[in-house]
Parts: C-alpha cells; sequence; structure tokens
C-alpha cells in the first residue's frame, strides 16, 4: 500500500493560485488550521475558499490571499462573529456566495456524486436566487406515472449546483499511511464530502499510525474516510488550534478570545501576527505551549 505521508510545505507546494479550495471543519470545531497557516506564509493568491466559515476564512479572507468565498456562514461558535471576516465583509474586498447549511451539504454532494446540480426545495423562500440569478430551477420531470407524487406535480425546486473543489483539505484525530483516516470526536460534519467534491484530498492528522493500525485508536464505525479519498497525509499534533479537536483537546477559549480582541486593533493584530502566524508551526506551537505554561 502506498505511503501518503508528507510535510505541511510539501502539501502546500500541491496547492496552485487561483484554486478552488474547500476546508472541513464547522466554524470553530475541527479546522486545520495548521495547513491554514501554512497557506498563510506561501505565495498562494487569488483563491475561492468553500467553507462552513470559522478562523480558516478570516485568516485567509484578510491576509488578501482570497478572491472569493462560498459559505453557509463565519462564526468562531462561542463568540457569533468572526472579527476579521466581518472587517474584510465590511471593506466590501472580497465576493461572497452565501448559502444555507442545507444547500451548501446539497452542492458538496453533488460534486461528490459528480452530478452537475441537486433539487431542493430549500433556497426558494429566501433572496438566494434574487441574489445569485446564475443559480437556476428545474420542475420535476415526474408529473405522471408510477414515480410521480401528485402533490409535486408541476412543482419548482432549487438546482444546487455542485461545489466542485480543486482542492479539499481535512483535520481528522488519526490516520493511517494509507490514507484512511478516522474522527472520534462526536460529529463527522461533512468532511468526507469535501474530500468527494475534490481533485486533490489532503488530510492532517493528530497523529498518523501504521496502515492497518487504525482500530487500535478509535471506533472506526464512527466515521472513516477511506484511502481513496486521500491523497496526502501530514501528521500535525495539536494541528486544529485553537478550534476544537475532540475527543483530543477543545477549543482554546483563551487563546480565542485573544485572536478577537488582537483582531480590533491594528497594532495588537501587527503584535499578534509577529507572534504566532510569521513563523512557522513548530513556532507557532512553541508560542501556545509558552502560553499554556504561564496560565499554569
Amino acid at each position: 500500500m502506498a505511503d501518503k505521508r508528507t510535510t505541511l510545505a510539501e502539501a502546500v507546494s500541491r496547492l496552485e493560485s487561483g484554486m478552488t479550495i474547500g476546508i472541513g471543519g464547522w466554524g470553530s470545531r475541527r479546522k486545520p488550521m495548521a495547513i491554514v497557516r501554512a497557506i498563510l506564509n506561501s505565495e498562494l493568491t487569488d483563491l475561492t475558499i468553500v467553507s462552513y466559515g470559522g478562523p480558516d476564512v478570516g485568516l485567509l479572507a484578510n491576509s488578501g490571499k482570497v478572491r472569493k468565498v462560498i459559505a453557509g456562514f463565519v462564526t468562531l461558535d462561542s463568540i457569533a462573529l468572526e472579527p476579521l471576516w466581518r472587517q474584510v465583509r465590511q471593506r466590501g474586498a472580497i465576493e461572497l456566495q452565501e448559502v444555507d447549511e442545507g444547500l451548501f451539504y446539497l452542492g458538496l454532494q453533488a460534486a461528490a456524486w459528480r452530478v452537475p446540480f441537486l433539487p431542493a426545495r430549500a433556497g426558494l423562500g429566501s433572496d438566494v436566487l434574487a441574489r445569485y440569478p446564475e443559480m437556476k430551477t428545474i420542475a420535476s420531470p415526474y408529473v405522471d406515472g408510477p414515480f410521480a407524487d401528485p402533490a409535486d406535480a408541476g412543482a419548482t425546486f432549487l438546482a444546487m449546483p455542485a461545489l466542485r473543489l480543486d482542492a479539499a483539505i481535512v483535520h481528522a484525530n488519526a490516520a493511517d499511511t494509507a490514507g484512511n483516516a478516522t474522527f472520534t470526536g462526536p460529529d463527522p460534519y461533512f468532511d468526507e464530502l469535501f474530500l468527494g467534491a475534490a481533485d486533490l484530498r489532503i488530510v492532517t492528522a493528530e497523529r498518523v499510525v501504521e496502515n492497518g493500525t487504525l482500530d487500535a485508536v478509535g471506533p472506526l464505525a464512527k466515521a472513516t474516510i477511506h484511502r481513496l479519498l486521500t491523497d496526502l497525509v501530514v501528521e500535525t499534533p495539536n494541528g486544529a488550534h485553537f478550534t476544537s479537536c475532540a475527543p483530543d483537546y477543545d477549543r482554546d477559549e483563551v487563546f480565542q478570545k485573544a485572536y478577537v480582541t488582537a483582531a480590533s486593533d491594528p497594532e495588537a493584530w501587527a503584535a499578534f501576527t509577529a507572534r504566532y502566524l510569521a513563523g512557522d508551526e513548530a513556532t507557532y506551537q512553541a508560542a501556545v505551549l509558552e502560553d499554556l505554561e504561564n496560565r499554569a
């Protein structure tokens, strides 16, 4: 079985400017933050980010590397509004395509199934069609016959287009060298759909074990990513910080509050960036460890 392990630097080198990149996780939960930080220090630009957004979207949008965001929301969960994202939007600096969580899911599912769209009732009673006239509606083709539902005769549905991704990045609790991965926390979110919708699939993980030994890590039946959905595997301990990665660790609420406070003041943000974001991942993790020791 091929060994898919690589480094953060090598994984980022496989990405290209102009790509549409899907980022897994949900809000401020199990985000692949180590690779987000690596992208911040790369030469990548003109990106489209597709995400159930959290600090991944805020940081990347604020960096000037992003042209467009497709999202259902951008939040820090325990803090409702992601502060950097709010500033970017208030400046009108980035194009946004906003759809509800259900339509977002259907877009990923359509891409994973390699179909151009999936029909939905969601969105028909909202401003989605008014704001995004490129989105189309479709009538049910089953107006009679054994598959027809009289209630749907002549019904119109929103045709949610596939959210096809050039690359997808997700963070798992554990992966093996062949690219199988498992979530041992309470919610898989929709990470497998991000991978299924993408051409290049990157999994970062708290730990990487030998092929065939994931059963010693956690309940595989919870949610497993099959190796056929994975191209690259990167071991990144504490790699979702400051978001949560249950059950390995909770969201670092102290750090998150410091992030939000720093984002409100240019001088404070410059200091935050110099301490946490200007160096490599080892530098970031050393600073986080120092913070934890100072809290003790």
